[in-house]
C-alpha cells in the first residue's frame, strides 16, 4: 500500500480530474455542474447533458478524498489529465484558448499543493495548432506540467494529418510523452450505428474502436517514422490493436498503401515503439500485451475513480514495480 507523501506504491498514468475552477470557462459551451429537479447531479458540455454522475464530493474533484482513495489503493503517484468530455474540439478557437488556459492552471495548482503525489498533463485548443503549441509550451514550461493529452480525433483530424507534424515536432522539443484518450461518443453521436446505445458500449466498444484507429492512424499514416523521437502512450491497452496485430502485419506488407519502411520492417517494429496502460480488466489480455507491444512500454493506469476503476486491479511486487519503472522513463521522471 502507499503511505501518505508518496512513500511506496505504484504510479498511476490514467487518472482524470474535473476542476470547479474551468466551469464557464469555455463561454456558453460551459462546462457546467449542476443538480437536476430530480435531485440528480447533471455535468452539461454544450448541449450535452451527463445525468447521474456525481462528481462533487467525489475523487474526481476533492483532493483529500483522492489521495485518500490513491492510499487505499496502493497508488503512489497518479498523473492528472483532462476529463474527456471537455475536450471542447468544436469549439471557436478564442474559447477553446481560454478553457485550455484555464484548465490546466487549476490542475497545475492542484498539482502544487502535493507535488510529491501528482503530476499533471496539458490540455490544448487543438482546434488551431500553432495555439496548441504556445499552450503546450507553456504547460511545460511556465507550469511544470509532464505530458500532453490529445483526442484520438483531435478537432475531427486523424493523428496523422500532416497539419498536427509541427505540434508533435513542439512536443518532441519539449521532452515530454503524449497520451492519447478517445472522447466518449456521447456528446455527439453515435450518428450511425445506435446498437452502440445499448449495455453501455459506447464506454466499451467505442473506446477500443477508437484507440485501435489511433494506433492505425500512428503506424500505417507514418507518424512514427516521421517522429522518431515521439512517445505516444494510448489509453486501455491500445483497444484491439494487438488482437489485431496478425491482420495489421499482413495489411502492412500487402497493400498498396503502405509505404517502404512499412514494407521492409513489418508492423512489429512500429507497435512496439508505442507505449500502453494495461487497464484491461484481464491477465490475458496483458499478457497478449506483453507478447505484441514492448514489455518495458507497459504502464499502469485506473481511469480513477470512474465506473471501471477498482482498486482490487491495483498490481503488486515486482509487475507493480516494472510498470512503476516504465511510468517514470516515459515521464522522464528517473
Amino acid at each position: 500500500m502507499s503511505r501518505p507523501g508518496g512513500g511506496g506504491g505504484v504510479l498511476d498514468v490514467h487518472a482524470h480530474a474535473v476542476l470547479r475552477s474551468s466551469e464557464g470557462a469555455a463561454g456558453a459551451a460551459g462546462p457546467e455542474l449542476g443538480t437536476s429537479d430530480d435531485g440528480r447531479p447533471f455535468y452539461r458540455v454544450g448541449d450535452y447533458v451527463l445525468h447521474g454522475v456525481r462528481y462533487e464530493g467525489s475523487p474526481f474533484m476533492d483532493l483529500d478524498l483522492r489521495l485518500a482513495a490513491m492510499d487505499a489503493a496502493g497508488i503512489g503517484r497518479q498523473l492528472l489529465s483532462p476529463n474527456p468530455l471537455t475536450y471542447f474540439g468544436d469549439l471557436p478557437v478564442d474559447d477553446a484558448v481560454s478553457f485550455a488556459r484555464r484548465h490546466n492552471d487549476g490542475l497545475a495548482a492542484l498539482v502544487a499543493e502535493h507535488p510529491d503525489r501528482l503530476l499533471a498533463a496539458a490540455q490544448l485548443p487543438v482546434q488551431d495548432v500553432a495555439d496548441s503549441i504556445t499552450e503546450a509550451r507553456r504547460a511545460v514550461r511556465d507550469l511544470g506540467m509532464s505530458a500532453i493529452y490529445l483526442d484520438t480525433d483531435p478537432a475531427g483530424r486523424t493523428l496523422d494529418d500532416p497539419a498536427l507534424d509541427p505540434l508533435y515536432e513542439a512536443v518532441v522539443d519539449l521532452d515530454v510523452p503524449l497520451f492519447v484518450h478517445p472522447s466518449p461518443i456521447g456528446p455527439d453521436g453515435p450518428p450511425a450505428d445506435p446498437r452502440l446505445r445499448r449495455f453501455d458500449l459506447d464506454l466499451q466498444c467505442g473506446f477500443a474502436y477508437d484507440e485501435t484507429l489511433a494506433v492505425a492512424a500512428l503506424v500505417f499514416g507514418g507518424v512514427l517514422e516521421r517522429h522518431p523521437g515521439l512517445d505516444v502512450c494510448l489509453s486501455h491497452g491500445g483497444g484491439a490493436a494487438a488482437f489485431l496485430a496478425g491482420r495489421f502485419a499482413r495489411a502492412a506488407r500487402k497493400r498498396p498503401w503502405a509505404s517502404e519502411a512499412l514494407r521492409e520492417q513489418g508492423f512489429a517494429p512500429w507497435f512496439r515503439r508505442l507505449w500502453f496502460d494495461v487497464h484491461v480488466h484481464d491477465e490475458g489480455s496483458v499478457a497478449l500485451l506483453r507478447e505484441r507491444a514492448d514489455p518495458a512500454h507497459l504502464v499502469f493506469g485506473t481511469n480513477f475513480a470512474g465506473w471501471d476503476s477498482d482498486a482490487d486491479d491495483t498490481p503488486t511486487g515486482p509487475f507493480a514495480q516494472e510498470l512503476t519503472a516504465n511510468a517514470e522513463r516515459l515521464l522522464r521522471l528517473s
